[in-house]
């Protein structure tokens, strides 16, 4: 690789760990719904250059995560109920396919890397880590739906959780929800050692609907 090449590696490094970082903090709710998002802040912030803090929140709107207004700026994506409810529509299909396309029971080797994942999950919630929490959770689903041999699906299935961050912020740092998804996920690895993809769907469609209804629920007081 020449100069340039390694130039432009690095430069897209950095773009990607700034759109890791602001993508986990609107998950955690660092970062509010329609909270906006300064260029000069964000520069400031993170030693940033201005077409670095651009570049990733072009990034998070491709990814649905920040939505960008014309004279306005960037803001951390808002949702309606309509919107909420269409874009779980479409997740609850995505991953109830997805989950039902892998081929079960799932051999030991590899369903380890899954088992120890929420072993690091299991370990941050009795820790009160929530940072550490969502990214074993994230870990979790990424290892899970990467059981399914339909690429394309995994893709979709991936993309669309990414659009429903600012969504999940509201039960991230709820320590009932935390203790639900715990035990929703062992029950996801039983199923997949049981070799029951009916349990595994049905499973995997629960655990959508806490962020749903949480958000859904914030939407009906504001």
């Amino acid at each position: 690789m020449g100069d340039d090449g390694a130039v432009r590696t690095r430069a897209a490094g950095i773009v990607a760990e700034l759109a890791a970082e602001l993508e986990e903090e609107i998950a955690l709710g660092v970062l509010h719904p329609r909270e906006r998002l300064v260029e000069d802040d964000l520069m400031e912030r993170f030693g940033a250059k201005r077409h670095v803090v651009r570049s990733a929140l072009a990034t998070l709107e491709s990814r649905g995560a920040v939505e960008r207004r014309a004279n306005v700026g960037a803001f951390v994506r808002s949702y309606t109920a309509k919107e909420v409810r269409d874009l779980y529509d479409v997740r609850t299909l995505l991953e109830a396919n997805c989950a039902r396309s892998i081929t079960v029971p799932v051999p030991p080797e590899r369903l380890d890397p899954l088992v120890e994942c929420q072993q690091s999950h299991d370990a941050a919630i009795a820790a009160q880590d929530r940072r550490s929490a969502h990214r074993a959770n994230l870990a979790f689903h990424a290892i899970l739906f990467g059981l399914s041999d339909n690429r394309t699906l995994v893709e979709a299935v991936r993309h669309h959780a990414r659009m429903a961050s600012s969504i999940r912020s509201l039960t991230v740092a709820d320590d009932q929800y935390l203790l639900r998804a715990q035990a929703e996920h062992w029950e996801m690895i039983q199923a997949l050692q049981d070799g029951d993809p009916d349990r595994l769907v049905k499973v995997c469609v629960a655990h959508l609907e806490p962020s749903r209804d949480a958000y859904l629920r914030r939407l009906a007081v504001g």
